[in-house]
């Protein structure tokens, strides 16, 4: 059997189970059978090729069983399946189309009506058929209408089942995608995080010990690399969790200790950057609903982004205030005006402005700073002019 025979053959396989799983398709096949006189229902797969029941209803021991095939030509399903036009026969002995045709004489039936099955697309999938040995009196009209309103509610069942197998196979989809998510963050977490802490401690110590010039350098390589690194992994993880599980996870409390917070991170940079100059003005007099890590991390992230794109002559400022129950913080730094379209697209996850700066990183920090704000009910937003860009997080300070 060739590969396309094989597809063939399993395609079919699929529907006859597809009909199978019709639970109205048994009860049709009765009220055929009661409505008509007939004893032997079916519903059949027609293709060009072959034919294959599917259903069957046979008070006659006929002895076909669903997933049996007969050979197409011997069957009359083959000549509806080409004019499309069902067949109706009341006696095929006094029938003058077909007392003289093979396939009356082959399975030996007097009466028998076939209807075509028609997807909602214009295929044809097969018939809905029965037959009898004995003549029969049909009722033309009636009963064609009668195999008419079969044969359509079979084909929406179809189309019915069709949905529900592409919803399976999405949730299938979604939920081998939770397992590599979990994978994903997993490897993050553990698999990276932990020898890089390990680098990173040991670029300490190394600094701490008597070194010559070259050593000292390389040392302080080691812990701007690892910081750096360690920035990429918390925004990859932050990603992960935001797009593909529950988004930015916080921790909420009063803070008073916010201050301290930025300070700290304003000073780790200033380690890893000893060159630049970082002016602060905070003035956080009161306490701040929110998560300082976050807060601290959305600070990193935004005065990471000003050392390596700014004027490397210029100044950084970071200024903190909480005002009339609303708390801002921001980051300006010299440099040549954003554009305006690079503007709208700067909080996009991936974007990275193609300025040949080789510590570009991979274009997450401003968007996991942006989805920091939208976690603690704020905005950040964004300001280019000739004397420099901001950017600034607006937020409110008591939101419990």
């Amino acid at each position: 059997m060739g590969e396309n025979s094989k597809l063939q053959s399993r395609a079919i396989e699929l529907d006859v189970q597809t009909i199978g799983r019709i639970s109205a398709v048994p009860s049709i096949l009765e009220m055929i059978c009661r409505s008509t006189g007939l004893r032997f229902a079916a519903v059949a797969r027609v293709t060009d090729t072959t034919w294959t029941l599917c259903a069957v209803r046979d008070e006659l021991a006929f002895g076909l069983q669903p997933g049996d095939d007969l050979e197409l030509k011997s069957t009359l399903c083959h000549e509806v399946r080409l004019s499309g036009a069902p067949i109706m026969i009341d006696h095929v002995a006094e029938d003058l189309a077909f007392k003289d045709h093979h396939t009356p004489k082959l399975y030996g039936f007097e009466s028998y009506i076939s209807y075509p099955i028609v997807r909602s697309n214009g295929e044809h999938f097969g018939t809905l058929c029965a037959l009898d040995p004995k003549p029969a009196r049909l009722g033309e009209g009636e009963t064609l209408k009668l195999f008419e309103l079969y044969s359509q509610l079979i084909s929406l069942q179809l189309d019915v089942e069709d949905r529900l197998r592409e919803t399976q196979a999405i949730v299938s989809a979604q939920q081998e995608t939770a397992q590599l998510r979990e994978q994903f963050i997993a490897v993050l977490g553990h698999d990276l995080r932990n020898p890089l802490s390990s680098m990173m401690m040991s670029a300490e110590v190394l600094l701490r010990t008597p070194l010559v010039e070259q050593g000292m350098a390389a040392a302080k390589r080691i812990k701007t690399s690892g910081h750096r690194m360690a920035q990429l992994i918390e925004n990859l993880m932050d990603f992960a969790r935001g797009r593909l599980g529950g988004g930015i996870v916080l921790t909420k409390e009063s803070n008073r200790a916010l201050e301290a917070t930025l300070s700290n991170i304003v000073a780790e940079l200033t380690s890893i950057h000893p060159g630049r100059h970082i002016e602060l003005l905070f003035d956080i007099s009161e306490p701040v609903f929110c998560d300082s890590v976050r807060i601290g991390q959305l600070l990193s992230n935004l005065l990471g982004n000003a050392l390596t794109h700014g004027d490397p002559a210029g100044v950084v400022r970071v200024v903190a205030r909480c005002r009339d129950e609303t708390f801002n913080l921001s980051v300006s730094n010299a440099g040549t005006v954003i554009p305006a379209d690079i503007l709208e697209r700067l909080f996009e996850p991936f974007y990275r402005v193609a300025d040949g700066n080789e510590h570009e990183g991979l274009g997450l920090g401003l968007f996991i700073a942006s989805e920091i704000a939208k976690a603690h009910s704020g905005s950040l937003n964004v300001l280019s002019e000739s004397a420099g860009t901001t950017f600034t997080l607006t937020m409110p300070a008591d939101l419990a």
